[in-house]
Formats: C-alpha cells, structure tokens, sequence
C-alpha cells in the first residue's frame, strides 16, 4: 500500500508532482493548515504531511495522527512544529536549511547597502517630488569592517560575498575551524572583538537560550560608534528596545531587520525611526528558493517513506539512501540486543553502554544507537521507535555511552550492548553473517552462535548433563518444535546458557514444567520482530 502524504499549505504543483512520480499518493489542499479543526479530523490518515508556515503542528494534530511518521517543512524555521511532542510520539520531523541559503545570504547583502546608504528613506523622498541630495549621504562598504556572528551556511555565504565587495570580516562562531576562516578569508574572533571593530554587524545564528539577546543593551553598548545592525536569522537576537534607544542616541547609525521577536510584526520599537530598514521576514522570499525547498522536502520525505534515508532531520540523525542499504541489517542486529536485555531486564535501568567494534565502528553509530535503545525501550513501551526512544530514555534518567574500538576476536565486525541496574549488569553482543543475517554471538560472556527467530527462548543453569534432553522432551511433548538450538557455558561445571528458535511461543505452562525441574536458574521466553 503506497505511503499517504497530506500537503497543507502551498508548494509547487512541481514538488507536488515528485510525490506523485515517486508513487506517493498525496492529497494537495494548500489551504488546510489554515482551519485547525479540518485539519485535525483528517490527519489521522496519512503517514506524511508536507507544510510550509501556516500549518501549526500542535501536541494536539499529533495526538490526532497515529499513522504520521514524518513531517517535513519546506523552508529552514521549524517554530511552528512542536518538535518535542512530535520526538515523544515518534514522528521525524525534517526541514531543508540549504535550499533557501542564498537568497537569505542576499538578502543580508541588500539590507546592508540599503542602510549604508539609506536608499529607502530616499527612493520615498524622491517620489515625493523632492531632491534631497545632502540630506542622504551614505557610506561605502568597501574597506569597512564586516562582524558576522554565525559563520555557518548562510553566514559563510555572506562573509564570501562581502570579501568580494572588498570589506574585512570578522567572524564570531565557537564552532568556526580556523581551517575554514581561512577558507573563507575572513578572521576568526571572539564576540568581544567583533563588538568593538566592526562598522556593520550581521546574525545569522539560530535562537536558541545561547543566542537569545546576543545584542543586548550590554552589548550594543559595547559596539563601535556609529554601527549599523543588520538582522535576517530569526527575531530575538537583538534586544529591539534596547536597540530603538541606542539609534535615538546616534549610537548606532542605522539597522536593517527582516525578522522580530514577534511576527507578525505589527508594531515594534525600531519602526518609525529614521534609517531603519525592516521588511516583513523575506528572507527566502524569492521564486527560486521557494521553489527549491518545495522539491527538496518532496524528495526527502519521499526518501524517508520508500527506502527509510533521512536527509536533514532536526530530531533524528541523517541517513542517506546508500547507508540504510549497507546498515539495515546492522540496525537490526542492535534492534534485536536491545530487545533481549530489555526482556530479561525488570528492574529501573541506569545506564545503557553501546560498543561498536570493527567494520561496525565505521558507520553510522548515532542511528545505531536509536535502535539499540529501542530494542531495550520497547519491552516496556511498545510505541516506541528510533525517533521517541532516546527521548524517553532521556525522560527516565537512562545515561547512553558509546564506545568504538578496533577489530578484535574472530569478527570482521560486532555490536556489544551492555545495561545497568542498581542491582546487575546484562551483556549480549551481536553481529551480522555473510548472508545478511543477524546472530547472537555472546551472551553474560559466555560465546554462543544463534540465529535470531521470532520466537526464543532462553535459559541458565548449572553445567551438568540432562539440560539438553529436558528442554527437548519437555517442549517435544508439548507440541513445540525447535528450529534451532544453541548451547555455551563459560567453563566446565560452571555457568551454562541454552538459546532456542522456537516455531511458536511455549504456553505458560509449558514454562512453569521447565522450571519445576529445578535444573533452570532462568527460563525466559523471547520474542523479536524479524
């Protein structure tokens, strides 16, 4: 059955199209997001829905969606999207940060020519009939000191392109290398510096509790007389009050905003005050942007519902098409060791250590990791999947640790999952064969070699004769059959452990017989989804 795909607000009948030559069958209504309650009484039937910012997709719309598996926003600002309530229920929520990349980048670029040279104010003045030739002197960018705060993406575009026009850019970003500065030709410094030498500064960081006021009161006194503040990330980053204040002082001698701490912006401290230059957040307001970030979130939610890639996932690591290929079966080996020490495990968890050792080490390990945690978080809470587990991991306390190693033992390649509880530690490790299968290769250290069934069941003992014999009359004069059986222990007479892949799941009493035996420490019934 083809994947459901709702579009509710506009995209190009182009993206539209792709869902549809990708064999998606997709309802385009761009006018949906806008009535909530519509929205919320057809919801429920589709396994994706592709929005721009109309759409608000609530705690609430995602209660109403059980089917959703992904939401995909065409555009980089996801504020509309309850990401945290969409992780809990599972539900991947991606953007497309590079589609609309240069045209942010741009329109930084116009904004700042525009208050250096106060073209607005004058393109009215002189439509007025007047000629106010004096009265609107400028002044050049060449020369002048550029302060980028946030080299990223968009910023790295910006310092480019600005080192082309001749200034000198200072670049304030903590995760700015020195190697890619000098890639892009600017100087690498701390906020402080860049407040005090630059003659123009420009954000392009998200808002986040670290960035939130950036330029403060604080700050913006700081900054070098006469300065000009140019704004296309996101509102909020600049104090606007304290900003209106500082342009009435001459402080600083103008600014350019396209965002604002609340949008729409209908009113604001720096509107009506001359050389401000503020647009209604155009930022990727061009037909090419738009048009780009239409059909990248067609194909990457198409991606994601066909072959399982995820491409720019804000709550869930990136997987391309080639890489779900080459990882699937390692996926469900962690899948599965996760679900053997979640079953044998009924005690609060503490900590959950995952090691990845040889061939294994190279790959993907944060996607890993989300299946091994919900391997172990599912036999608890069967709802859950890669996106919510390491959210109720989190929820509960559990610590994840990840170790790589080098190739060690007879394995090209194994994952080890180990997990804590205030009273005992479990291990099992797993690896993947030649003919694509995941086995059981360890279990409490003890080496075994088991195919994985949908149905198994485990046992510890005492090293003595007579375990295999009981296990199979036992189960033998109950009506069920072994596919396969494994057996390890850790030293003669010592510990000894027993892994069968069963037809069908033992009855209750079946197990309550092996137990009365009195040969069994644990007799433990196991399921996997294989």
């Amino acid at each position: 059955m083809a994947p459901k795909v709702l579009v509710s607000d506009k995209l190009s009948e182009t993206a539209v199209q792709i869902f549809r030559d990708r064999g998606i069958d997709v309802t385009f209504d761009p006018t949906l997001g806008k009535d909530k309650d519509k929205l919320l009484s057809v919801i429920g039937e589709y396994d994706g829905l592709a929005i721009r910012s109309a759409t608000k997709v609530t705690e609430k719309l995602l209660e109403a969606a059980p089917n959703l598996k992904v939401v995909g926003r065409a555009g980089i600002g996801t504020d509309n999207v309850d990401k945290e309530a969409a992780s809990r229920r599972g539900v991947i929520v991606m953007n497309t940060p590079y589609g609309n990349m240069i045209t942010t980048a741009e329109h930084a670029i116009a904004l700042m020519f525009a208050v250096a040279r106060q073209i607005p104010e004058a393109n009215a003045s002189t439509h007025a009939g007047k000629w106010e030739k004096s009265r609107f002197m400028g002044v050049e960018l060449t020369g002048k000191t550029l302060g980028v705060i946030g080299a990223g993406n968009i910023g790295g575009i910006v310092c480019q392109k600005a080192v082309g026009l001749g200034m000198k850019v200072a670049a304030y970003d903590p995760f700015l290398s020195e190697e890619r500065a000098t890639k892009l030709g600017v100087e690498k410094v701390e906020l402080d510096a860049l407040l005090a030498r630059a003659d123009v500064i420009t954000l392009h960081v998200p808002l986040t509790d670290q960035t939130r006021n950036i330029l403060s009161a604080e700050n913006l006194a700081r900054t070098k007389k006469g300065v000009r503040i140019v704004n296309c990330a996101r509102g909020g980053l600049v104090d606007e009050a304290a900003l209106a204040e500082a342009l009435k002082s001459g402080h600083v001698a103008g600014a350019a905003f396209d965002v604002f701490a609340e949008e729409p912006a209908t009113a604001s401290p720096l509107f009506g005050l001359p050389n401000v230059v503020v647009t209604p957040h155009l930022g990727a307001a061009t037909t090419e942007a738009q048009e780009n970030v239409a059909l990248q979130v067609a194909e990457q939610m198409s991606d994601y519902l066909l072959t399982g890639a995820v491409t720019n996932a804000l709550n869930m690591p990136s997987v391309t098409a080639e890489e779900a290929k080459l990882m699937g079966p390692w996926v469900k080996v962690a899948e599965h060791l996760g679900a053997f020490v979640g079953q044998m495990t009924d005690e609060p968890l503490k900590s959950i250590e995952i090691v990845y050792n040889g061939s294994v080490a190279a790959m993907n390990l944060e996607a890993l990791n989300c299946s091994a945690i919900a391997g172990v978080m599912k036999a608890t809470n069967p709802d859950v999947n890669m996106v919510s587990a390491p959210v109720v991991a989190r929820e509960r306390g559990v610590e994840i640790s990840t170790t790589r190693q080098d190739k060690s033992g007879v394995f090209d390649g194994y994952i080890k999952l180990v997990v804590k509880t205030a009273q005992r530690e479990r291990s099992v490790a797993g690896t993947v064969f030649s003919d694509g299968k995941p086995r059981f290769i360890q279990i409490k250290g003890i080496n075994i070699d088991a195919e994985v069934g949908a149905h198994m069941l485990y046992t510890t003992n005492h090293d003595e004769p007579g375990i295999i014999g009981t296990l199979g009359q036992t189960l033998g004069e109950n009506g069920v059959n072994i596919a396969n059986f494994t057996l390890g222990r850790s030293d003669r007479g010592r510990d000894a452990i027993a892994l069968l892949y069963l037809d069908e799941q033992p009855a209750v009493t079946v197990l309550d017989k092996l137990r009365t035996t009195g040969l069994f420490k644990n007799v433990a019934p196991l399921r996997f989804n294989v």
